[in-house]
């Protein structure tokens, strides 16, 4: 799971250069295309083992389809135009909540006390690996906060009904079905934000490796881990995805980090360490899965 939350941080290198040749949702679109179009011998599989499914399991597959990939990507770039850049950071932080309150209704999962021993200290490292200042952050824009927790709540239920479907499907069933679904929602955001769907030559090499990368690559690594992971534990090595994009905006972006943010870095990974760790000696696991969720590793 944090190896593909890793990958994810690779997002902003490859997305960066992109960023001001092409519109958002333009580049969401072509993510969706490349990869649909690389798993579509995939598909006839995966739509007949989610024809095998319940409405619970049909229902969650649309909404990790067009909610979780398309729409929240959507929401939180909106998120930015409508307000201050700080807001969506800032609410964002707030996924690993979501998800833990999600994985308790949805999914049954039981947290035990010592998971906070690990939560906490991995949710105060990422905001502090957020901001410069971690002491002024001002929440102002009423429509951007509105859509950053959006986007967070997708986020968040992908998680846990990534979780819920990997009883009947497999990882590369859900990440067939996901980009598949995915693609008509994100030409939808194309045409209700008024861009193109054209893109110049100079643009196809990184299209495909972002596409390819923390698309594909990441999102086929993250599905066979949550298989085997509970929901709340989950969100957790996501937070490796803020401290590789740390890492990266460090070494190839030019970018700078205060003393605060260092120690935020730390903070996410060895927290994110400790519970994988803990996970493997400890007899009794900070997160108790579903009895039925909890025998889906084979």
């Amino acid at each position: 799971m944090a190896i593909a939350a890793a990958l994810w941080g690779t997002d902003g290198l490859l997305r960066l250069p992109l960023a001001d040749a092409l519109p958002a949702a333009t580049v969401v679109f072509w993510e969706h295309l490349l990869v649909a179009v690389v798993l579509l011998p995939l598909l006839p599989a995966a739509v007949r083992s989610l024809s095998r499914c319940g409405p619970r399991e049909w229902a969650a597959v649309l909404v990790i389809g067009g909610g979780s990939s398309a729409l929240a990507t959507a929401l939180f770039t909106a998120a930015f135009q409508a307000g201050d850049p700080v807001t969506p950071l800032v609410l964002q932080k707030l996924q690993p909540l979501f998800a833990v309150l999600a994985a308790f209704v949805v999914l049954g999962e039981r947290l035990r006390p010592g998971y906070l021993l690990f939560a906490v200290p991995a949710v105060l490292g990422a905001w502090l690996l957020a901001f410069a200042d971690p002491l002024d952050v001002r929440v102002t824009a009423l429509r951007a906060a509105l859509l950053a927790l959006g986007a967070a709540a997708l986020w968040a239920a992908g998680t846990v009904l990534g979780r819920l479907v990997s009883t009947r499907l497999r990882p590369r069933d859900v990440t067939a079905l996901r980009f598949s679904i995915g693609l008509p929602f994100a030409a939808l955001i194309v045409l209700g934000t008024g861009n193109e769907f054209a893109v110049s030559r100079d643009n196809a090499v990184g299209l495909v490796l972002l596409a390819l990368v923390p698309g594909l690559l990441a999102l086929s690594l993250y599905y066979v881990g949550l298989r085997a992971t509970p929901a709340a534990r989950a969100t957790l090595a996501e937070l490796a995805f803020p401290a590789t994009a740390a890492i990266i905006g460090v070494s190839f972006l030019n970018a700078t980090l205060t003393p605060t943010q260092w120690l935020g870095l730390v903070v996410v990974v060895v927290s994110i360490t400790a519970l994988g760790w803990h996970e493997r000696r400890a007899r009794r696991a900070p997160v108790v899965a579903e009895p039925e969720l909890a025998g889906v590793a084979g």
